[in-house]
This record gives structure tokens, C-alpha cells and sequence, in this order.
């Protein structure tokens, strides 16, 4: 299946595929660098391969193609008109958002384990919140992504999940706050059925 949204704004772009599509089709007309073969060639599951050309069709989309892609000594990508970038994919769906500035992106499905590990990245405040909402497995897949789409935007690779972010899920709103930085961060969800997807921006107020 192609190109399934695309929400474009100002200074940002997000595009999501579901990913239907078997290996072989997916990998049609796809061109990738040395290093980017390298890559593909060492992933041993299937889901994750097609998530990762799914991804390489979405550049398609949006004007960029593989070649234009780079990675950082963190892992970060960025492309090389100077736009920013952030990819995410889970089982059927690959997302990614370009923008002008800093972004960040996270699509996770909704699955009752995450309640088992919630403690491990939730604060008190967000486990006392989700706890007591209806929809607990849906709110904790919410704090997940905006915490891993924020994680994805900041330069230390050190961040605590639970102790450095803070996410406002009433207010979409977050804070990554330790003693290397603190900055501010607003954010979108898009409710995917069974999944959800997270796409983070640094916050001007």
C-alpha cells in the first residue's frame, strides 16, 4: 500500500505508509548507498527490512531519495539540503517528518506489555495519570513516543527515560530538563487504530 497520510506545514513535513507490501515489491526501484546495503544485508528480521525500505519509499515521496540520507556519529540522520529528519517503524507502518528545524517522530503499537515496563520510563506523576485513565495502554504508548521522538532530537545520548523527560499528555507538551540542557517540546499524536504515532517539535514559548 502507497503513501497513506501526509500532513505538510510550514516548516515541516510528516509522511506514514502502511506497510502491505511483500520484500521484493518494496525493494523495486529502490537505490541505496554502499553503507546503506551494508546495513540492510546484517538485518535478520523480515519486518524490519520492510519497515526499512518502506522508509526509502517515503524519501521517494517527499524528493529525497537514500543517497541523500546521512548519519551522524550518534546515529542521528539528517539530509544533505541541510533539512532535519527523524524515521520510525514498527511492524506495518514506517513513518518519517523532514522540517526546517530540530523534529522528532516514534510510531509504536499498542500492546499490554508496555504496563509491565511503564515503571522503567514513566515518572510518578505520568504512572499516577495513566493509571487512572481509561485507555492506561494507550496513554503509556503515548509518553513512549514522545519520549523516544524528544530522545531522538537531543544531542546526549545519555538522557534517563524517566528521570530527564517529563510528558504533558493532557497539554501535548514535554520537557527533556537535566544538567547538560533543558529545552521544551511540543508535540502531535495520530491514533493509528492500533498503533500510535508521536511526532515531536522544539517548543518557541
Amino acid at each position: 500500500m502507497p503513501l497513506i497520510k501526509e500532513i505538510i506545514e510550514d516548516n515541516y513535513r510528516v509522511l506514514i505508509w502502511r506497510v502491505e507490501e511483500n520484500l521484493d515489491n518494496l525493494r523495486e526501484g529502490v537505490v541505496l548507498r554502499e553503507a546503506t546495503k551494508e546495513r540492510f544485508s546484517k538485518m535478520k528480521s523480515e519486518v524490519h527490512q520492510k519497515g526499512f525500505m518502506a522508509v526509502r519509499h517515503l524519501l521517494s515521496a517527499a524528493g529525497y531519495s537514500d543517497l541523500d540520507l546521512r548519519y551522524d556519529e550518534n546515529g542521528k540522520p539528517s539530509l544533505v539540503d541541510g533539512s532535519h529528519i527523524s524515521i520510525s517503524h514498527s511492524f506495518e507502518y514506517a513513518s518519517i517528518i523532514i522540517g526546517t528545524e530540530n523534529v522528532g517522530i516514534d510510531v509504536e503499537m499498542k500492546r499490554d506489555k508496555i504496563k509491565r515496563i511503564a515503571n522503567k520510563f514513566c515518572n510518578t506523576i505520568e504512572l499516577e495519570l495513566a493509571t487512572n485513565a481509561q485507555n492506561e495502554i494507550e496513554v503509556l504508548t503515548e509518553v513512549w513516543c514522545a519520549k523516544e521522538a524528544m530522545f531522538k532530537m537531543c544531542e546526549s545520548r545519555s538522557l534517563s527515560f524517566k528521570d530527564d523527560m517529563n510528558v504533558l499528555t493532557g497539554e501535548k507538551r514535554a520537557i527533556v530538563n537535566n544538567e547538560i540542557f533543558k529545552q521544551l517540546f511540543e508535540y502531535k499524536l495520530i491514533d493509528l487504530g492500533n498503533f500510535v504515532l508521536v511526532y515531536a517539535l522544539e517548543s518557541k514559548s
